[in-house]
């Protein structure tokens, strides 16, 4: 029997990240108000399906590719450049009400990752398939496939040839997630990304891995951005979830794992069997939005959303 809390009947809530990163404030005005626009339209979307009361597994999966299709972000579309001037797509998604989950990695040509590895939690014995493998899947399951060269962005090869190779450092946005709770206390999460900028081709970060970059059970459903090795060592999202026995309410066990880490690490969504949702962040800023049933929706790059 859960000992989390017992959700409120309509009590939904959802929130949605396009990563956290070296955000500069002097962010090009354009630019930034194409992000938020695109935040409060893939959100409203989100609110709109959880209000009519799609279950939450349906709707991390539909923001995701709403997210993944959007240039503005680091997933599908606009994803970053490996060493070699391609994109490498991975994805999670996790059902906090049965423990079902699948990831995908190591993807070139699938313009959804996020429902490849919704596919492979449905249709298969396993949870996670990479490279080679997960493309022939993806022509078992017939989904939508794409020139590599489709994920292309101006921006994405401009931040590729000024970084001139490998560098570690965190780029502007580095992930998209989606966390939600439905009417009927159904918690889940999805976490899709085109990886680090110039990264070595096989990386595999956080994203994929159930635990480190994406989790959900029946206490709480989490996304993680940043850098995604660090989230990996400290198994981020599977400490969060189990220090909420510990820490009392999800914003602390939050704080508590992202205190552990090194300094601008990145960020996290999170959102549990009550109340609204948590986004917090120790880089420059988190392309960020949260809503739920009160009526409450808003989004942020830098400044506090309270």
């Amino acid at each position: 029997m859960s000992t989390h809390p017992q959700p409120d009947p309509g009590d939904w809530a959802i929130a949605i990240h396009g990563g956290a990163g070296a955000i500069p404030r002097d962010l090009p005005e354009e630019r930034k108000e194409a992000c938020l626009a695109a935040l409060r339209r893939i959100l409203a979307s989100g609110r709109r399906l959880l209000a009519d009361g799609a279950a939450a597994l349906d709707v991390v999966e539909a923001v995701a590719r709403l997210l993944e299709d959007e240039p503005m972000f680091n997933a599908g579309r606009g994803a970053v450049f490996t060493r070699d001037g391609r994109h490498e797509l991975e994805a999670s998604i996790m059902d906090g009400v049965t423990g079902r989950c699948g990831s995908v990695s190591n993807l070139e040509t699938v313009r959804n990752p996020v429902s490849l590895a919704r596919l492979l939690m449905d249709r298969t014995p396993h949870v996670m398939i990479a490279g080679a493998g997960a493309e022939r899947f993806a022509d078992d399951m017939g989904v939508e496939r794409v020139h590599n060269e489709w994920f292309d962005t101006p921006h994405r090869r401009e931040e590729f040839e000024r970084v001139g190779g490998f560098d570690p450092v965190l780029q502007e946005g580095s992930t998209i997630g989606v966390v939600a709770r439905d009417e009927a206390g159904g918690l889940a999460a999805a976490t899709s990304t085109g990886g680090m900028n110039g990264k070595m081709p096989g990386r595999v970060g956080d994203t994929p891995i159930h635990g480190a970059g994406n989790w959900a059970d029946d206490g709480c459903a989490v996304s993680c951005t940043g850098h995604g090795e660090e989230f990996v060592r400290h198994a981020a999202a599977l400490r969060i979830a189990t220090g909420l026995g510990t820490a009392g309410t999800l914003s602390e066990s939050i704080h508590d794992v992202l205190s552990g880490m090194p300094a601008e690490v990145g960020g996290v969504i999170a959102v549990g069997t009550e109340g609204p949702p948590v986004l917090s962040f120790t880089s420059q800023g988190m392309y960020r939005g949260c809503a739920d049933a009160s009526g409450r929706s808003t989004v942020a790059i830098w400044e506090d959303m309270t």
